[in-house]
């Protein structure tokens, strides 16, 4: 039987507001109040923290980030440091994993298979360097992004690779997330047209060698002429990516879900 999965398209959506949000219905679908639910969003811009988060990583001080409209905010997830800000779709799925998905590795790998899926709609090769926790996320060759080979690109990640013929790796898509009793929290994050330069702000996931991408840059640098979607018509899109990964029927609501808990205080982190 296949799972139902309620989307909701929030547009741009304050940090803090959509993790108080995502704590809210965390603690609904423990309690068995609700049912499977991602939430679609575009953040303002943010540094966002993760469990493993060195200080040393965020490279600008208070005074530039204020003076750039950047906040900073601590989260329960896993990695290190990240930026999210206008022009990235962020997907934030509340899903219980239980009885058939309870397996934290494929769950990553699902995340990933959706944003290879989005870069696949503009023909772009998009792919993941396994086996290697560092490297969680999705992945081009700024060389070559339309094709993917990974045993070399991994290669090149490690610095096994060398010479003009080595992959130069960017990340398009960030993955982060906790899981609580089987229960999803935070997500996947994907570059469509947002300001890179706000990744200088960072050491993007601790990773000082390989950089970053987005749809919009390599379209700008010609490396593929496929019209750029909004982030709204990304959202959209990725419902069909989810229903095909997670095997779900994935149906698409606006605006925000549990309103009826909206002032309720939550236990998730």
């Amino acid at each position: 039987m296949k799972r139902t999965i309620e989307a909701r398209w929030l547009g741009r959506v304050p940090y803090a507001r959509a993790h108080a949000l995502q704590q809210r219905l965390v603690d609904a679908r423990l309690a068995g109040e609700i049912g499977d639910v991602i939430l679609l969003l575009e953040h303002e811009p943010v540094i966002t923290l993760g469990r493993g988060a060195k200080g040393e990583n965020v490279l600008a001080g208070d005074e530039d980030l204020a003076a750039r409209g950047v906040s900073i905010a601590e989260t329960g997830r896993g990695g290190d440091v990240t930026f999210h800000g206008p022009g990235q779709l962020v997907a934030y799925p509340i899903l219980d994993l239980k009885p058939d998905r309870c397996d934290v590795r494929r769950y990553v790998r699902d995340l990933a298979e959706v944003m290879i899926g989005l870069a696949k709609d503009h023909g772009l090769s998009a792919g993941v360097l396994p086996d290697d926790p560092k490297y969680i996320g999705v992945w081009v060759d700024e060389k070559a992004p339309t094709i993917w080979n990974e045993e070399r690109a991994l290669a090149s990640a490690r610095g096994e690779a060398f010479g003009e013929g080595a992959p130069r790796l960017a990340k398009i898509g960030a993955i982060g997330v906790r899981i609580s009793r089987w229960v999803t929290m935070h997500g996947l994050a994907f570059n469509i047209a947002t300001d890179l330069s706000g990744f200088r702000l960072i050491v993007p996931c601790g990773i000082q060698a390989l950089g970053v991408t987005s749809l919009a840059d390599l379209a700008a640098r010609g490396l593929f002429s496929a019209p750029l979607p909004t982030v709204e018509a990304t959202a959209r899109a990725s419902i069909a990516h989810f229903a095909r990964v997670f095997d779900a029927d994935v149906s698409l609501a606006e605006g925000e879900p549990l309103a009826a808990a909206a002032d309720r205080p939550s236990s998730a982190r």
